[in-house]
């Protein structure tokens, strides 16, 4: 069966382009920042239910954009890295890298931008506190960076990007700690077999788990994380065994 897309009033369209002022960008098409900002859940949600003019129809949810959105960050997150220390090591820019296109740092991006106040949920999603949940921001912030490129370019979305996260690369004196690689030489340079991760438990409706894992280091009692992703979850419990190891982590 062909499901019938509703496009939101424009009463909603105009409140969600409330947000352009803090992407610096005028959308030639609104659409794509409503897509952008539709969570998943609110898929086959009628008018008749949504609830404080935040559900208004099916409408396009934010996953193709958030897909988009996330090698544009990573391509224009590259570009600078490679200008702004260009005596690194690839290895180093990597470290870099991954530390400002993880999820911590998309939403605290979301944040800056109050992007939860704008963001299309169901009832139940809204209900659980979605529009604060550190997931959905991040997969909203970068369909918002698709949205940018799709409507004005790579300069549009390149820009945004720079502004919104140049304090996180200036606060970056060094590059971060990878906690699973510092926990994987650390056990090298001990003798000892590589670090074991075992999921301990997986909670959670599936597009919104939650992972509980454990880590060991023959010799050593095992450390356990927990997080949204299970990279997230192995990362605590990495860090966690370093800090119980003396290894200086932050």
């Amino acid at each position: 069966m062909t499901r019938v897309q509703v496009e939101p009033p424009p009463a909603e369209v105009s409140r969600l382009t409330g947000l352009e002022p803090a992407l610096g960008h005028g959308f030639a098409n609104p659409g794509l920042l409503v897509d952008a900002l539709t969570h998943p859940s609110l898929a086959g949600v009628s008018r008749s239910v949504a609830v404080g003019g935040d559900a208004r129809g099916p409408g396009q949810a934010y996953e193709r954009l958030e897909f988009l959105g996330d090698r544009v960050l990573g391509l224009v997150v590259a570009e600078w890295l490679l200008e702004r220390f260009p005596g690194e090591r690839e290895g180093s820019l990597a470290k870099r890298h991954a530390g400002l296109v993880r999820r911590e740092a998309l939403a605290a991006v979301a944040d800056a931008i109050n992007l939860g106040h704008h963001l299309r949920l169901s009832p139940g999603e809204q209900g659980s506190g979605g529009r604060a949940n550190r997931t959905i921001l991040a997969d909203a912030c970068e369909a918002v960076i698709g949205a940018l490129y799709l409507d004005g370019g790579l300069d549009v979305a390149r820009r945004f990007v720079r502004r919104a996260w140049e304090a996180q690369i200036d606060a970056a004196q060094r590059p971060p700690q990878d906690c699973k690689t510092a926990l994987q030489e650390w056990a090298q340079g001990h003798g000892k077999p590589l670090p074991a991760y075992e999921i301990v438990r997986r909670t959670g409706p599936a597009h919104e788990p939650e992972f509980e894992v454990a880590v060991r280091v023959e010799g050593y009692p095992p450390t356990h994380g927990t997080g949204r992703s299970r990279r997230l979850a192995e990362t605590i419990a990495a860090r966690d065994l370093l800090r119980q190891l003396g290894y200086p982590v932050e």
